[in-house]
């Protein structure tokens, strides 16, 4: 089976798709670009901007959900949601900086969820996902002689 190239705008649309609620790896998409030759900055912009604003919406969708609490389709108790804010309270402004990693969209969910002001959220999500670009960049690199 053969997939077209969509080249710099699949790479964009493959990173926002990865931090939305939908599942996908826009690591492998980055690193097969880089592999084929793609320029590593326009790389590293478009899959930051791309999984930033992915991140935007799961961020928004945390927000929205958390308008249904105490209702049916909220999918925490009361007494989750207490944990959950208890941890976030300790934890959540920096664990942002982990919402790169397996699991991140559950933070940056919850970050909506516990209302994290919006510039704050940005910044520390802005950070972590132009960070992890920039380590597979580094990767891809050393793996492919590119960058």
């Amino acid at each position: 089976m053969h997939f077209p190239d969509l080249g710099l705008p699949g790479m964009f649309l493959a990173a926002l798709v990865s931090a939305s609620p939908v599942p996908m790896q826009s690591e492998i998409v980055f690193i097969a670009l880089q592999a084929a030759g793609y320029p590593v900055v326009p790389l590293v912009v478009l899959a930051s901007i791309g999984n930033v604003l992915g991140s935007c919406v799961t961020y928004a969708v945390g927000r929205w959900a958390g308008h249904l609490h105490g209702s049916r389709w909220f999918p925490f108790s009361a007494e989750r949601l207490a944990r959950a804010r208890a941890w976030f309270a300790r934890w959540g402004l920096w664990s942002l900086l982990l919402s790169w990693a397996p699991g991140g969209d559950l933070l940056v969910a919850l970050a909506g969820v516990m209302r994290v002001p919006w510039p704050l959220f940005l910044i520390l999500t802005a950070l972590a996902k132009t960070g992890r670009y920039l380590v597979l960049a580094l990767i891809g690199a050393g793996l492919f002689g590119t960058g």
